[in-house]
């Protein structure tokens, strides 16, 4: 059968996608944002095994889960751009490739530096498939659904994050800490192949009609990146002299960066980018309600065991229910999106994160673990609508020779937020407890400052929600320019 005209010229489908092969390419998509999201919380429940196994303090084997976040960190919006210079496909294949090789070193991995630097590659793989997911979405799904494959996106992340430390523990315990690496190879290898299978082949312009890669620009910005994650990660929660230092080299790096962007002549960041008012609102949105929900896992078991006295696996169940509800969540809130526009949902799940926040602040001890979970629901579930609706307002508005560099920006965003988060929140929690060891603080002090961290949250949301509006009036009057007063 001949092709539509519709399905010959893309029209209602993704850049040069047929119909048939999209739902194996979201699969393929899907399952990089998993095995992604998988190793970036696998590695921590299995901590004290590996200090155990190779004879290591806490201090060094911590770089096991430090090399992977800052790998991921500090380098996808610089795959983000490649991706954009040399093809989203071909990167995305190499990506996966350098992921599930790397997964495979890390299982054999015969002393604990070898296992610190394939964790470093395994980042490096993650990141390239967390970017490249996103941005490839435009040119593997259907327009008219692109809401709902960021939501199953968004989903598969979800899932990605809760399901690492139960499986880890799983798998500890029967086969040894190489099986939380190994586990990856055979997704992997299912992920590579569905890629190479479903998406279509990069559709390259002349080399003249192709911008460079930033490569300075690239390097300053991982440079910088790398000095900030640094500095809010190490100290095991103190801020001492090495973190100035690491925030002042931040600081200075992107001092540098905003001095090469403006002579570069193909910028790793556009000006047009840095300029557009929406872009910036949904960027730092995204930062402050990632920043929140991190809130929710440092605060959340020290309020279950401390103030309402939960032993550990009561303690775990409750704290599944937030992954469970963003998981179960992420598709119809990406269905929401498709049916009632990126601006209407984007407010709605905001309001839904501010409600959820402030009645966390307010809840007495009394409502027990009720109490926790009925607001925690509600949080949760206007995230996953934030998210499928802030990222695909981005995704589709970004220009093609972009999206990878725009998907990156929004990673990084999201996981900025969770690092500073889990630094500043983590504070904030400690000075409302009141006490300066919250592991033996009363029930009381650990209500408190729990009440104290999501004030601060609900504040940030309600600021989130502030630039929502604004950047909508501001688009509305470049909109119609006759309207501006």
């Amino acid at each position: 059968m001949k092709p539509t005209v519709a399905e010959r010229d893309g029209i209602g489908l993704g850049d040069g996608q047929s119909a048939s092969s999209a739902p194996w390419a979201l699969a393929g998509l899907s399952l990089s944002m998993l095995l992604s999201s998988l190793g970036t919380s696998i590695a921590n429940v299995g901590l004290p095994t590996l200090a155990q196994a190779f004879g290591a303090s806490f201090q060094h084997v911590q770089w096991v889960v430090l090399a992977y976040l800052l790998a991921v960190t500090a380098l996808i919006v610089g795959v983000g751009r490649l991706g954009d210079v040399i093809g989203r496909r071909r990167l995305l294949l190499t990506g996966i490739g350098l992921f599930t090789a790397a997964s495979a070193l890390c299982g054999v991995a015969p002393m604990l530096w070898l296992l610190i630097a394939a964790r470093a590659m395994q980042g490096l793989g993650a990141a390239v498939m967390m970017a490249l997911a996103m941005a490839l979405v435009g040119e593997a799904i259907p327009k008219a659904r692109t809401g709902s494959a960021m939501g199953l996106l968004g989903t598969m992340s979800a899932i990605g994050t809760a399901l690492g430390p139960s499986l880890g523990g799983v798998l500890i315990a029967a086969l040894g800490w190489p099986a939380i690496f190994l586990v990856n190879v055979p997704l992997g290898l299912l992920a590579f192949l569905l890629v190479q299978r479903a998406l279509p082949v990069d559709r390259q312009g002349p080399k003249s009609d192709r911008a460079d890669l930033d490569i300075l620009g690239t390097l300053l910005l991982s440079l910088t990146l790398a000095a900030y994650a640094l500095a809010m990660t190490v100290g095991r929660g103190g801020f001492g002299m090495l973190n100035v230092a690491l925030l002042a080299a931040a600081a200075f790096g992107a001092g540098l960066l905003a001095l090469a962007e403006a002579k570069a002549v193909s910028p790793l960041i556009r000006p047009t980018m840095i300029r557009d008012s929406r872009v910036n609102a949904s960027l730092s949105m995204s930062a402050l309600v990632s920043a929140v929900m991190m809130a929710t896992l440092i605060v959340g078991p020290f309020y279950l065991s401390r103030a309402l006295g939960l032993d550990a696996a009561v303690v775990g169940l409750v704290l599944s229910v937030g992954p469970i509800v963003a998981a179960s969540t992420g598709v119809p809130a990406g269905r929401a999106v498709d049916r009632f526009g990126t601006d209407r949902m984007t407010v709605a799940g905001l309001a839904g994160m501010a409600a959820g926040s402030f009645i966390l602040s307010l809840m007495p001890l009394r409502f027990g673990i009720a109490g926790y979970i009925a607001p925690l629901v509600v949080l949760t579930a206007g995230y996953a609508l934030f998210q499928a609706a802030n990222n695909t307002a981005v995704m589709k508005n970004a220009r093609p020779d972009q999206r990878g560099v725009m998907s990156g920006l929004l990673n990084l965003s999201r996981n900025l937020g969770l690092i500073t988060g889990a630094s500043v929140l983590g504070a904030v929690f400690t000075l409302g407890s009141a006490t300066t060891d919250i592991t033996s603080a009363r029930p009381e002090a650990v209500a408190a400052g729990m009440g104290t961290t999501f004030r601060v949250a609900a504040g940030l949301i309600v600021l989130a929600l502030a630039m929502a509006a604004g950047s909508r009036i501001l688009s509305a009057r470049h909109s119609h320019p006759e309207d501006a007063p």
